[in-house]
């Protein structure tokens, strides 16, 4: 798997995907017009972009994630922890409470997370 990062634009285009998969290439390209404003050359550009990332697949003219929108936020996710906090998980819960201040409900939820996951 290459780069498994996506730019605002293309985050909206796999959105697209995403959302209404598995999707025809043809319905694709409607969407990505309706939505995106996009010509047809854009879309099959922008896709094979992806593909070639190897976070979609275009099958036959059928467009299908090879990797799940949840488990592209984890590996976002990771990355940022990875890179900006030394791969430190507590390092980053404490940076981002700091800055937003969390609600009793938000922490009842972490400490429910953290028991379950035999912390």
């Amino acid at each position: 798997m290459n780069e498994v990062k996506l730019g605002a634009v293309e985050s909206r285009f796999a959105d697209l995907i995403w959302d209404n998969e598995p999707i025809s290439s043809g319905e694709l390209v409607r969407k990505a017009e309706e939505v995106l404003g996009w010509k047809k050359s854009t879309t099959y550009t922008v896709l094979k972009r992806l593909c070639e990332r190897g976070i979609f697949q275009n099958d036959h003219g059928t467009v299908a994630s090879l990797i799940s929108k949840d488990t592209f936020g984890s590996i976002q996710s990771e990355k940022i922890i990875d890179e900006n906090f030394n791969g430190s998980l507590p390092a980053f819960v404490a940076a981002f409470a700091k800055r937003r201040n969390l609600s009793e409900e938000e922490i009842t939820e972490l400490k429910e997370l953290i028991e379950k996951m035999g912390g």
